[in-house]
């Protein structure tokens, strides 16, 4: 399929009039576009301007509040509970972040649950506002049910995402991002408009049975934890995929399991709403809480040269630490641009036509 390659500077200011249309004041726009941009800038297409018209149509469905009343229901000094009042989790996630900063810099550490929200983009973008504040930052968030858990056929969790990042030295931060299942759901999305098939051990049929059908989920099927089976650790993904959604969503007052409401505007809501929106959860650590920041540092760029330095295996020429493939991607898409594919691209004409906000190629 053919792919058309964009700046990010373009499909950033045309995220960000999109999100102006949709009624969203014009500093939450900026902020709800640089998170769908840092997804396509460290190569996680699944979750970047792909996903646009997705909450565009969230929106046309009532579904998203444009302008929220973000606010804190509760706390203690290291602790809140966030009320995003429905609005864009591009914009709800930032914002309890950085109450979690606050309270670190505080009283050490930060710890902050959200409930009433959406989607809330890639976990890093989150996680990482710690770093520049020699603060390690935890970003996780609950999602609509597509995952089985381990002997089960039916779909109980999200892909459930958790993500940690710690500064170092000299060398890059340590960034670790990852779902809780095998693979995202973008991902399948992707292999959609590829109309290629699905690897082994990212989904199960509505009986239970493998299957490399990226269509499954349409047809009563399901997305697999972490480690596919469970010979392979199927029960570990499971786990902590729970644990997600017991911090994120029963934490805070959230819906929870199968009833998280789900992403795509024409899939019915769920019946029983035990709680409000999508849950995330957010921390924030002080390193000089524990120790001296600059040793901290020094002991991580050791650890991580250390890593980088391993015998790698015949056919690779390095070993990687986490962050390090989104990093250089970053660095060559921002020089480079951002390729989209064919299918993308009409995509976001499409909606922006719809929307009166105009594409340029630029």
């Amino acid at each position: 399929m053919q792919t058309q390659t964009f700046s990010h500077t373009m499909l950033q200011s045309f995220t960000e009039q999109l999100f102006i249309r949709m009624g969203c004041p014009a500093t939450e726009a900026r902020v709800a576009a640089e998170v769908l941009i840092a997804a396509d800038l460290r190569g996680i297409d699944s979750h970047g301007v792909a996903r646009l018209s997705g909450y565009v149509r969230l929106w046309e469905a009532k579904r998203i509040n444009a302008k929220p009343l973000l606010r804190v229901i509760h706390e203690t000094p290291s602790t809140a509970v966030v009320d995003g009042d429905a609005g864009l989790g591009l914009v709800v996630a930032p914002y309890a972040m950085k109450i979690a900063i606050e309270k670190a810099k505080n009283v050490g550490s930060g710890w902050v649950s959200v409930q009433n929200s959406n989607h809330y983009g890639i976990a890093a973008a989150h996680a990482m506002l710690a770093l520049e504040h020699d603060m390690i930052g935890f970003s996780m968030t609950n999602a609509s049910p597509l995952v089985a858990p381990t002997f089960s056929n039916t779909r109980m969790l999200g892909t459930n995402p958790i993500c940690m990042a710690a500064p170092a030295g000299e060398q890059p931060p340590f960034v670790m991002d990852l779902a809780t299942t095998t693979a995202a759901n973008g991902k399948l999305e992707i292999l959609q408009r590829k109309h290629l098939n699905a690897p082994e051990g990212w989904v199960q049929d509505a009986a239970g049975n493998p299957t490399t059908d990226v269509h499954i989920l349409k047809k009563g099927g399901a997305l697999l934890p972490l480690g596919s089976d469970r010979d392979h650790g199927s029960h570990k993904g499971y786990a902590l995929g729970a644990m997600v959604d017991i911090l994120s969503a029963l934490l805070s007052g959230a819906n929870y399991a199968p009833w998280v409401p789900p992403f795509p505007a024409y899939v019915p809501m769920p019946a029983q709403q035990p709680g409000k929106g999508i849950g995330h959860f957010f921390g924030a650590m002080r390193v000089d809480a524990f120790r001296p920041a600059a040793a901290f540092k020094k002991d991580m760029d050791d650890w991580m040269l250390g890593f980088r330095n391993a015998q790698p295996l015949p056919g690779h020429q390095k070993v990687l630490v986490p962050g390090d493939p989104e990093r250089e991607m970053e660095a060559e898409r921002r020089s480079q641009g951002i390729p989209l594919l064919s299918t993308v691209v009409d995509d976001l004409k499409q909606v922006g036509n719809a929307m009166g906000v105009e594409w340029e190629a630029a």
